[in-house]
């Protein structure tokens, strides 16, 4: 049910667009049968005025995502407030740019048979004009919606630094090297919590750039924010607290009723198919590439050879000349041949 749904909140052709496309007076914060998205263009105490069913008792949940945002340097509007479909996101996609050039390359090879009939109904996968929050929640509920679990999909999009990592297990860097096959990492000094209904859930960049931290209470209350002392709970009450670290994973699973910790999510995650035995038959290297003859061609002057590769007369006198006159590296001032403002 939730993965019909999700299609039909996606799809460009209903006449009303996805989560995130403008039209003139229409638009629709959520679409779920197991989440409910309340936006509102006011101060965070106006919000129990605004929407009362919230502050009523016979309204239970076992989760809560809330994003409280002050527009510094944009003009408040509905497309930019948070959460969305399935986040909350503090900070920024610095890449986000490269990241939707290369899902729109991809489209043409989208493939699923979770997602009956003709995907082109769901394109643009990223919504032109949204915002690098918005583009990363596209991007995250398509991926949910074509097989993915939660925290996988988020893992891919948001790696650990594991190139480097000379420490980490060969079976997880396999699975992260197989995921860097299929989408480059989003980048970018951000904390981003998720939910899907079932699960709920923090990451925090590879960089550690935004805080991230959580407490855990004797009754099974588990909050994670931010700052320090968003809700008053007393010490003697708080039994863990801590910080998500860079490039790590905070997250509770309401089926097993606990907290699931990250050195466990990722186990699961990499022994669920063998990734190191399929980069082993299918990746190929470029030392393993046959040597190709090259040929050299001597054709034309080097003017013309130098112009081919653009070399101006300033680079042959100021750059190219002391360097093969004095085997020293040249230097020099940048200059200006705009007129002076008096002119």
């Amino acid at each position: 049910a939730e993965r019909e749904i999700g299609e039909r909140s996606g799809a460009k052709d209903t006449g009303m667009g996805s989560g995130t496309e403008r039209h003139e007076g229409v638009y629709f914060p959520s679409l779920s049968a197991r989440t409910i998205v309340y936006k509102g263009m006011f101060t965070t105490p106006q919000l129990a005025g605004y929407y009362p069913e919230l502050t009523d008792p016979r309204v239970t949940s076992a989760m809560v995502l809330v994003h409280s945002r002050f527009s510094t340097n944009t003009f408040p509007s509905w497309p930019l407030a948070h959460p969305y479909r399935m986040l909350a996101h503090n900070g920024e996609i610095n890449t986000v740019q490269g990241n939707r050039n290369w899902m729109r390359a991809r489209e043409a090879l989208l493939a699923t048979d979770l997602l009956p009939g003709d995907l082109e109904r769901l394109f643009p996968i990223c919504t032109p004009g949204a915002s690098d929050t918005a583009t990363f929640d596209e991007v995250l509920e398509l991926l949910t919606l074509g097989g993915f679990p939660l925290p996988e999909a988020v893992l891919m999009m948001i790696p650990e630094p594991w190139e480097n990592h000379g420490e980490m297990p060969a079976e997880r860097r396999a699975f992260y090297q197989y995921h860097a096959a299929l989408m480059e990492p989003w980048d970018g000094p951000a904390s981003i919590a998720f939910t899907d209904g079932t699960v709920i859930g923090a990451v925090l960049d590879r960089n550690g750039l935004r805080p991230s931290r959580y407490w855990v209470t004797d009754d099974g209350l588990v909050v994670m924010a931010s700052e320090v002392g968003v809700l008053d709970i007393p010490s003697s009450k708080v039994v863990e607290k801590g910080r998500l670290q860079p490039g790590r994973m905070f997250l509770i699973d309401t089926v097993r009723g606990r907290i699931v910790r990250d050195d466990e999510i990722k186990a699961e995650l990499v022994a669920a198919r063998p990734y190191k035995t399929w980069l082993d038959r299918n990746l190929v290297h470029l030392d393993d590439l046959p040597p190709v003859e090259r040929e050299v061609r001597e054709e034309g002057t080097p003017v013309q050879r130098q112009q081919l590769f653009g070399y101006t007369l300033e680079e042959l006198k100021m750059l190219v000349a002391p360097m093969a006159r004095d085997a020293k590296e040249a230097i020099g001032s940048m200059g200006t041949d705009t007129p002076v403002a008096a002119l």
